[in-house]
């Protein structure tokens, strides 16, 4: 399986200053799995993800994405981002351009990908999150969940190896919820390879291959969703479990 890892994390350490915020990961993540990673807050889960497109800097261990470890090197880390695109609790749009113009910026600058080319792949992707209607508008005028799976199709224009996802759900109101997570699992069922951190357990049950439970900086437990919440192992998941699935 590690051969074939898109990313391989191998005993990945990071501070903030003399707080160690993750400890030791190790993490395999092959060509088409989908990842949840699920636990409480302030448990290293985002800054896991964030390391892998060096949004953060690990201190400690090694990170290598599709063959291309992450170093200081500029060079790797535009490499790196090339292939991963994220999408964030906070739908990070340019509020003064329009829908279109936001999905069409980064393969203009980044690609150098000529602007019909970017306009038509823009509209692709607004269609494949079934808002291609919203195109001139700008953010302010649109849902928040419909914000948010603009900012889902922006990560696909790029066309993306992987694609991380910050807690997408949890800055939306609960009946914008599903259609954004009706757009991520369209996006798993069509072999993107997929990180998720979130609190979705129904989604995580549905679409994950792995569930990985985080707690203090550490992995502290990995399984199919099956066995993840029906027979989880260690003392902390079961208590995590406990009380996530009792809301």
């Amino acid at each position: 399986m590690t051969e074939l890892a898109l990313i391989q994390m191998t005993n990945v350490g990071k501070f903030f200053g003399s707080f160690q915020a993750l400890k030791g990961i190790n993490l395999h993540v092959s060509k088409g799995e989908r990842i949840v990673v699920c636990g409480p807050s302030g448990s290293g889960k985002s800054t896991m993800i964030r390391c892998i497109n060096r949004l953060e800097k690990h201190d400690e261990g090694q990170i290598i994405i599709g063959g291309k470890e992450l170093t200081d090197q500029v060079a790797d880390i535009n490499a790196v981002r090339r292939e991963v695109g994220m999408v964030f609790q906070s739908f990070n749009l340019f509020p003064h351009m329009r829908i279109v113009k936001n999905l069409m910026l980064a393969q203009r600058l980044v690609r150098k990908i000529p602007k019909a080319e970017a306009k038509a792949t823009a509209m692709e992707y607004l269609e494949r999150v079934k808002i291609p209607e919203q195109a001139d508008k700008y953010p302010i005028q649109l849902s928040g969940g419909q914000q948010q799976r603009v900012a889902i199709a922006r990560a696909l224009c790029m066309k993306p190896e992987i694609i991380l996802f910050d807690e997408p759900t949890s800055a939306l109101d609960p009946e914008m919820i599903n259609e954004v997570l009706e757009v991520m699992t369209d996006l798993a069922r069509d072999g993107m390879t997929m990180i998720c951190v979130t609190h979705e357990m129904g989604f995580a049950r549905s679409v994950a291959d792995r569930v990985i439970f985080m707690d203090a900086g550490e992995i502290v437990e990995e399984a199919d969703p099956e066995t993840f919440f029906d027979a989880p192992r260690n003392a902390r998941t079961q208590k995590f479990l406990s009380q996530i699935l009792a809301h």
